[in-house]
């Protein structure tokens, strides 16, 4: 089947993209294994106008608005494949190959968190890596910083803004006199010690020492990965803090031409609200492409 444009990742950079498009008459494919990165988070915060709502909710009614529009179509999948056509790209799922004149990625990425014993089951709830999204609600109660590389020290400098902090060192980043100066005249504690697992409904780390410490909130910082079809098309990556990113323009546009992406996937940190900004930015420039 053919498409004008094919969009790889149906969450919120992908159907705000796809929106325009369909608002452009335009035919639309969007694919989605449904696997949206903040699945685990029960409210989503700091999207203007949705603020403190369900990130899956957004997703829902942002799902049902997009379906007014009869040229956008969605399928349930993965794209497993991508590369050249005569007219433009294919796309490959387990079951099928499309084709389009432009592609969208907005597959996101995934997040790869510290092989701690008690970390996955909370992220999400009580361990976050975005201050923006849930210092908040925390209500000022004691924070701690898991680190994991010299980007924590950024991290530990934030968050003293939405509660008392300790930077929980782990064996993985040491500051040396000037970070730690630095620490204190943010009032933030420093804590050495590899944690040996994180346990609790209020998240509590126990430290190889035996020590535990029991926070309001955790914030750590893990690598981010994203798909395969960004490096199958052949698009310039560049380094992030976290992990690899797709560079992109200001309209969007990848180093292949007639390629678009947005979201985290293109973004070395992201939010809601940027994803949408990204995603309505990707599908105009895809648009125009098509005219001009």
């Amino acid at each position: 089947m053919h498409f004008d444009v094919i969009i790889i990742g149906g969450s919120f950079a992908g159907l705000s993209a796809a929106l325009q498009l369909g608002r452009a008459r335009r035919t639309v494919l969007v694919i989605d294994a449904g696997e949206r990165r903040n699945r685990f988070a029960s409210a989503s915060h700091g999207f203007l106008g949705r603020d403190g709502v369900a990130p899956g909710e957004i997703i829902a009614e942002a799902t049902r608005q997009l379906a007014r529009y009869v040229t956008v179509a969605t399928l349930k999948g993965s794209a497993s494949k991508a590369g050249r056509a005569e007219e433009g790209f294919y796309v490959e799922t387990h079951s099928d190959t499309f084709h389009g004149k432009r592609l969208i990625l907005a597959g996101g990425v995934v997040d790869i968190l510290p092989d701690i014993p008690g970390l996955a089951d909370r992220w999400g709830r009580s361990i976050f890596h975005c201050p923006y999204c849930h210092g908040y609600e925390l209500e000022r109660g004691p924070i701690g910083v898991l680190a994991t590389g010299a980007f924590s020290m950024h991290h530990a400098m934030m968050l003293p803004d939405w509660g008392p902090t300790t930077l929980l060192t782990n064996d993985s980043f040491i500051p040396d006199e000037a970070q730690l100066s630095a620490l204190a005249g943010r009032g933030v504690s420093v804590e050495e010690g590899r944690v040996r697992q994180i346990f609790g409904q209020r998240p509590t780390v126990e430290l190889a020492n035996g020590r535990t410490i029991e926070f309001a909130g955790i914030f750590t910082l893990g690598r981010t990965v994203g798909g395969p079809i960004a490096e199958q098309l052949g698009c310039d990556l560049k380094d992030g803090p976290l992990g690899k990113f797709i560079g992109v323009d200001e309209q969007q546009q990848t180093s292949i031409p007639k390629v678009f992406a947005c979201g985290d996937v293109a973004r070395a940190a992201g939010s809601i609200a940027l994803a949408v900004s990204d995603g309505t930015m990707a599908g105009v420039a895809a648009h125009r492409s098509l005219i001009f």
